[in-house]
C-alpha cells in the first residue's frame, strides 16, 4: 500500500503550491487568493523509488459550525483519518496565528504522525524567526520553500521515513490496458455534480453546497462499480464568458476544458429547473469538438412540473440536435432516480468509443453503401470510394480511401456515417470519417 500524506492548515498558506511540488504536476489551482481550494484533492507523488499518495485540504477551520466553511472543515477531517501522516502547513511570513493554534490543538488531540512544515521560508534560518511555532507542542518546525522547491526533498524523507514504504519495483506489474476509464461531470454551475458524485460514492466525499460556483477545481476520485475502474472527474461550471468575473473562475473554466479533453466519457449534466440554455449547448458543442463519448442527463426532473418537464424536452430537440448519437437520461441525484440506467449508457458510451473496426468488415460496409446510394457527381468528378480501414479511437475514425472521395458531399458523408454506426451500434460517441484519394502513379 502507497503511504497517504496530508497536507493540513489554514487559508493560504501554500498547500496547493506544495501539493504541486509534491505530485510535479499543476493538477491544483495556485493564486493569491485565501479559501480557493474546497474540496480535497488526490494525488500520485515519487521520492526516487518511493511512491505515495498527497491529499491537499482547504483551509481549516476545526470549530466552522455552519456554510461553506462547516462543509470544508469537514473535507479536511477526513483527509486527515484516511492520512498515514499529516503535513501541518504554516506561513513562516505571516508568523502564528490563533487559527493555527485551533489546527495544532486538533491534530495534537488525534495522536496521528504529524511534522509541522514553514512555508515561505525562503532566505529564512531555522532560528529566532521560526521559534514561535514551538509554541503549538508539535515538535521541530521545518522550513521549506514550496514555490523554490526548497527544502522539500528532505521534507518528504523525514515524513516518509517512519513509515514501511514498499518498493514499487517489487510489487506486482498491473496490465497496463486496465486503466480506469475516466469519467468527467461537465454542465452550468449548480448542476448537481458534486451531489451526483457524492451519490454515487456513498458519502460526502465533495462539497455540495447550494451555491454556484462551489466547486472551483477539477477534482478526480477513484470509483470501482461490477469490477471495472472508474476516475470520476468533478468539474467547476462553466457560466458565459461576460459572467465570468474573478480571475480565479477563468482558472477553473482552463481545468475544466483540460478535464473534458483528458476525459473518456463526459456526462453533460443540465439543471432541469432552469431549462436547457445556450450556455449548455455551447458545453456539448465544445465536449462534441473534444471527440469524447457523452452521456446528456437532466438533472432535478423530480423538482419540476409537466409544463416545466415539457419546455425542457422541446428544448432538447430545438438546441442539442447536434447530439442525437448521445443517450438521454432524466434523472434525481438527491432522490437516486434513473441511475441505473444511466451508468449502463456511460458504460455503452465508452465501449462505443473504444470498439475495434475489422478492415473487411468496414469495407465491405462501405461497398453495400455505395451500391445502394452512390456518391454525386460533381462537376466533372465522380468520387469512387474503394475500401475503409479504422484510424483511431475514443472518437473512433474510419479513413475512407478511393478515387476523388475528396469531392464527397457532407451529406454523403452524413449516410456513411449512419451506415457505420448502425453496423456496430456506435451509440454515445461521436464518429469522424477522413476522406483520402488515392495518388494516381500516372498523373505525370
Amino acid at each position: 500500500m502507497k503511504p497517504v500524506i496530508a497536507l493540513v492548515g489554514r487559508p493560504n498558506v501554500g498547500k496547493s503550491t506544495l501539493f504541486n511540488r509534491l505530485t510535479k504536476t499543476r493538477d491544483a489551482i495556485v493564486a493569491d487568493f485565501a479559501g480557493l481550494t474546497r474540496d480535497r484533492h488526490y494525488g500520485q507523488g515519487r521520492q526516487g523509488k518511493h511512491e505515495y499518495i498527497v491529499i491537499d485540504t482547504g483551509g481549516f477551520e476545526p470549530d466552522a459550525s455552519k456554510g461553506i466553511f462547516k462543509e470544508m472543515a469537514k473535507q479536511t477531517r477526513q483527509a486527515v483519518a484516511e492520512a498515514d501522516v499529516v503535513l501541518f502547513v504554516v506561513d513562516a511570513r505571516d508568523g502564528l496565528s490563533a487559527q493555527d493554534h485551533d489546527i495544532g490543538n486538533y491534530l495534537r488531540r488525534l495522536g496521528k504522525p504529524c511534522v509541522l512544515v514553514a512555508n515561505k521560508a525562503e532566505g529564512m534560518k531555522a532560528g529566532a524567526q521560526l521559534a514561535e511555532f514551538y509554541e503549538l507542542g508539535l515538535g521541530e518546525v521545518y522550513p521549506v520553500s514550496a514555490a523554490h522547491g526548497q527544502g522539500v526533498r528532505e521534507l518528504i524523507e523525514l515524513a516518509l521515513g517512519p513509515l514501511n514504504v514498499q518498493d514499487p519495483e517489487a510489487q506486482t506489474i498491473e496490465d497496463v490496458e486496465a486503466k480506469p476509464v475516466r469519467l468527467a461531470l461537465a454542465g452550468r454551475p449548480n448542476a448537481g455534480k458534486s451531489t451526483l458524485i457524492n451519490t454515487w460514492l456513498g458519502e460526502e466525499r465533495l462539497v455540495a453546497f447550494d451555491m454556484p460556483g462551489t466547486t472551483r477545481d477539477a477534482i478526480s476520485v477513484p470509483f470501482e462499480r461490477n469490477g471495472q475502474q472508474f476516475e470520476l472527474i468533478d468539474t467547476a461550471g462553466l457560466r458565459r464568458k461576460g459572467r465570468v468575473f474573478e480571475s480565479i473562475e477563468k482558472f477553473s473554466v482552463v481545468k475544466t476544458l483540460q478535464a473534458i479533453e483528458d476525459a473518456n466519457v463526459v456526462v453533460i449534466l443540465i439543471d432541469a429547473t432552469e431549462g436547457v440554455t445556450d450556455q449548455d449547448a455551447h458545453i456539448a458543442g465544445y465536449v462534441l469538438e473534444s471527440g469524447r463519448a457523452v452521456v446528456v442527463a437532466i438533472n432535478k426532473w423530480d423538482a419540476v412540473d409537466d409544463y416545466q418537464r415539457q419546455l425542457v424536452e422541446r428544448a432538447i430537440e430545438t438546441r442539442l440536435g447536434f447530439l442525437k448519437f448521445a443517450a438521454l437520461h432524466y434523472i434525481s441525484a438527491v432522490k437516486r432516480q434513473g441511475l441505473g440506467p444511466l451508468w449502463a449508457s456511460i458504460v455503452q458510451a465508452h465501449k462505443a468509443a473504444t470498439c475495434k473496426m475489422p478492415t473487411p468488415v468496414l469495407t465491405r460496409v462501405l461497398m453495400e453503401a455505395v451500391q445502394y446510394q452512390t456518391p454525386k457527381k460533381v462537376g466533372a468528378y465522380r468520387p469512387k470510394p474503394r475500401y475503409a480501414h479504422q484510424g483511431g479511437m475514443n472518437p473512433p475514425v474510419i479513413v475512407v480511401h478511393g478515387n476523388s472521395v475528396e469531392h464527397i458531399t457532407d451529406a454523403y458523408k452524413r449516410f456513411l456515417e449512419g451506415r457505420f454506426r448502425k453496423e456496430f451500434d456506435l451509440v454515445g460517441t461521436p464518429l469522424r470519417i477522413e476522406l483520402k484519394t488515392s495518388h494516381n502513379p500516372y498523373a505525370d
